[in-house]
């Protein structure tokens, strides 16, 4: 039914001007405000629209990632702009910088928005 349907994919955020300064200055994404929310335009064509939520409870899983060539890079480089990587140990261990380089999945860092939505860079392609 929605083979040719076109898509997108959606989260709420409790402060729109935040979410505004962390998506496009922080993370480099262009951002465009719309009547309901905000519109992130990514790589691809692809797009998100994020939308205010006065009782906004953050998500318990990863809502939006970020496939990158080189994780070293790009933790480096969004720690220099002030992210702050999660640290996870048991099953799903990070080390020192954030970065999950365990045997199974991929190599991946996981950090939030100033909402507490959970986002991650990982890498692309082989180990």
């Amino acid at each position: 039914m929605f083979k040719d349907t076109k898509a997108f994919s959606s989260f709420s955020v409790n402060d729109l001007e935040k979410a505004k300064a962390f998506y496009g200055k922080t993370l480099g994404l262009d951002v465009s405000e719309t009547p309901e929310g905000l519109q992130l335009k990514l790589a691809g064509g692809n797009r998100v629209f994020i939308y205010p939520k006065p009782n906004h409870s953050a998500a318990t899983f990863t809502v939006l990632n970020f496939l990158v060539d080189d994780i070293e890079t790009a933790v480096d480089e969004l720690a220099k702009r002030g992210v702050h990587f999660e640290n996870y140990q048991g099953e799903l261990e990070t080390d020192e910088k954030g970065i999950h380089r365990g045997e199974k999945g991929p190599i991946i860092a996981w950090f939030k928005d100033p909402a507490g939505n959970t986002l991650s860079v990982l890498q692309n392609g082989e180990r």
